[in-house]
């Protein structure tokens, strides 16, 4: 795993990596204008600007042209990397064949709404269309299916990026208490949706690819070192990343333990924008 750096030792800053949601989108899912300048700015003066996002790269498309953008950004929490300028796949790390087959067969047990994130299109069938709210910001590309654990997709080597599932607790529970600790290769989250009480998710990706590993693999494809990166992002899958890079600010909004993650903390939040703005200016002099 990359290293945790001295934010006091960090060089020069050379590398800044910004998560969308919650960070440089507002509710809208538009990027503060203060702050997409600021990056436009920043990318002309020589500085490498690049995104680091939960989105399949069909959801993060726009945003990096909005920022006109050309090299990698990130996207799935570091499991898909992706050239902005050519759409080009530069690493996948799908979720593991040997998992799917136990996913599916859980998933087909306890009857969750399931999301199947499969290249650039999240799949979905009658029981996910009531929670479509929820994922429609990660992909543009969203398809119905009659079943959704009868899809094509499970059959196809490398495909699946990650399964997405809403349920009860107890559905939630049933599905990864058995798995989590005896599927090989593959890490799991699981949390209460707040919007709807008694609701819960769970998210099973790849285990090697995270916000960390990508910010990793960044700097490597710059020919840069981690402590002349650095990061802004806002919520728990954003950790990783805050933890390794050589700076790393987190938006005013963010839960008290993701703050405690970052080397900095903003006084801005996504509902204001700027945040994004004031690091260019104050790290970067630009």
């Amino acid at each position: 795993m990359p290293r945790r750096v001295n934010p006091t030792s960090a060089r020069r800053p050379r590398l800044l990596a910004v998560d969308l949601d919650g960070t440089l989108l507002d509710s809208n899912s538009q990027p503060h204008e203060e702050d997409r300048q600021a990056l436009v700015r920043l990318a002309d003066s020589g500085s490498i600007v690049t995104i680091v996002t939960g989105r399949l790269y069909s959801g993060t498309r726009g945003s990096a042209e909005a920022l006109l953008l050309e090299g990698p950004v990130a996207c799935a929490d570091g499991s898909h990397m992706v050239r902005a300028k050519d759409h080009a796949t530069l690493l996948h790390h799908g979720v593991p064949g040997e998992a799917l087959g136990k996913l599916k067969a859980a998933l087909a047990e306890h009857q969750p709404a399931t999301f199947v994130f499969a290249e650039q299109t999240i799949l979905h069938d009658h029981r996910g269309g009531p929670y479509l709210d929820f994922v429609k910001n990660w992909s543009t590309d969203l398809r119905a299916t009659p079943e959704i654990t009868e899809h094509e997709a499970w059959t196809g080597e490398d495909r699946i990026t990650a399964l997405v599932a809403f349920g009860t607790q107890d559905q939630i529970a049933g599905i990864v208490d058995p798995l989590e600790h005896t599927v090989p290769n593959t890490q799991f989250a699981r949390f209460a949706l707040k919007q709807i009480p008694g609701m819960w998710a769970m998210i099973a990706r790849a285990k090697v690819g995270t916000k960390a590993t990508a910010l990793s693999w960044l700097a490597d494809h710059h020919g840069i070192d981690l402590d002349e990166t650095v990061c802004v992002g806002d919520w728990w899958n954003d950790v990783p990343m805050l933890e390794v890079a050589g700076r790393s600010f987190v938006m005013g909004q963010a839960p008290d333990e993701v703050k405690a993650a970052g080397t900095h903390v903003l006084e801005e939040t996504s509902a204001t924008g700027g945040g994004i703005a004031r690091v260019v200016k104050d790290i970067f002099g630009i």
